[in-house]
């Protein structure tokens, strides 16, 4: 019906996965020249738990990035936004926040917080699963 709309999303968004994938390669670089700095540092190859969370937070970067990308790639094809794969990035991102944090910084309502969005994302995780699983799979002892 508006075929300039239609160009102008197509545009738009695969302008948008090439700039993500840009982010993705710009993360990923930073992500090796920290290992590389932080083994080549004395002591050399160990790591001290808080450049570990550091590296840890940083590939959970990446991950987000990643799955991100996926996400605006499988709409640019199909037109669809997966709710599954939204959780999942909001999953890995409350993760790397977890991870990231000095909870003896905070106080307790943030900390309450976060683990009522980890609850909360974790269960509608399990039940956009759950009822993808009973889709695909319909009850064979129903006759209906």
């Amino acid at each position: 019906m508006f075929p300039y709309l239609d160009r102008f999303e197509r545009i738009i968004t695969g302008t948008l996965l090439v700039m993500m994938a840009g982010v993705v390669v710009l993360a990923t670089v930073e992500l090796a020249w920290i290992l590389g700095k932080e083994m080549l540092a004395p002591p050399y190859i160990l790591l001290e738990p808080r450049q570990l969370l550091e590296l840890f937070g940083q590939f959970l970067l990446v991950l987000i990035g990643i799955e991100l990308l996926h996400s605006m790639k499988t709409y640019a094809t199909h037109r669809v936004i997966h709710l599954e794969a939204v959780l999942i990035v909001a999953l890995i991102a409350v993760a790397r926040k977890i991870i990231v944090l000095e909870p003896k910084d905070l106080p307790e309502g943030t900390l309450l917080g976060i683990a009522a969005m980890s609850l909360a994302l974790a269960l509608s995780y399990y039940l956009v699963r759950r009822s993808h699983r009973e889709e695909s799979n319909p009850d064979p002892g129903n006759k209906g």
